[in-house]
């Protein structure tokens, strides 16, 4: 059965053209018009995706994510009008997977929805395959690295933090996220990652993996094959 896609707009006139294209890329589709009804309609349909405006009446679509996260990992694709940088970091931090500012073109919207149920499918794959991002393949089943097929020595911090990173290529993970993957049992504080990741990103360079680790300034990082 092909995906469902649950379209938070209060636009009507924007959430037609929304629909209209999903539909075409053979996805199934739910409308709400607003925060309130977009909560009764996750929770009734049970999406596998949800577009989400930022600015609803009723509740914000911030307000919407929180609630989404609370339940589970369901993607959100937010959608706005507001481009300033600090709205996109409040929304990745919140869990967004991804941000599209309007005008956008609903091809690019529908570009970026199959980009990010690519990756939910691929995270929910074997646990026991190998995870490639470019060069890179991350084998956890036996707890190795390898770029360009040659083995890329890393301490288990970095190897845990690396394997997390792989598991959602493209998408920014938040410091306090890979803290949890690597070192769940550990005090540490959050800038123990940035030592971590500063020394596989060294690595990494020394094996001439391409610019793969990538620093989201004020949420985290992200594992990204170069274009």
């Amino acid at each position: 059965m092909s995906a469902l896609i649950l379209i938070v707009e209060d636009e009507p006139q924007l959430a037609e053209v929304l629909e209209a294209y999903a539909r075409q890329e053979g996805y199934r589709t739910e409308r709400a018009g607003d925060g309130i009804a977009a909560l009764t309609a996750y929770r009734a349909a049970h999406p596998d995706l949800i577009l989400l405006d930022v600015m609803l009446p009723g509740r914000s679509g911030l307000d919407v994510l929180k609630t989404v996260r609370a339940d589970g990992p369901t993607p959100v694709i937010l959608v706005t009008a507001r481009a300033e940088e600090s709205d996109q970091i409040v929304g990745l931090e919140l869990g967004a997977d991804d941000y599209v500012v309007k005008p956008f073109r609903p091809r690019e919207v529908m570009a970026r929805v199959k980009a990010v149920l690519r990756r939910v499918q691929a995270s929910q794959g074997d646990p026991e395959r190998p995870l490639r991002v470019g060069p890179l393949e991350v084998d956890r089943r036996a707890a190795r690295a390898r770029v360009n097929g040659q083995p890329l020595s890393l301490t288990p911090a970095e190897f845990r933090l690396l394997a997390h990173l792989a598991q959602v290529p493209g998408r920014a993970c938040t410091r306090e996220e890979l803290l949890a993957a690597a070192l769940p049992e550990s005090d540490a504080l959050e800038r123990v990652v940035d030592a971590h990741l500063a020394s596989v990103r060294r690595k990494l360079d020394a094996a001439r993996a391409g610019e793969l680790l990538h620093t989201v300034r004020g949420v985290g990082y992200r594992l990204e094959a170069p274009a």
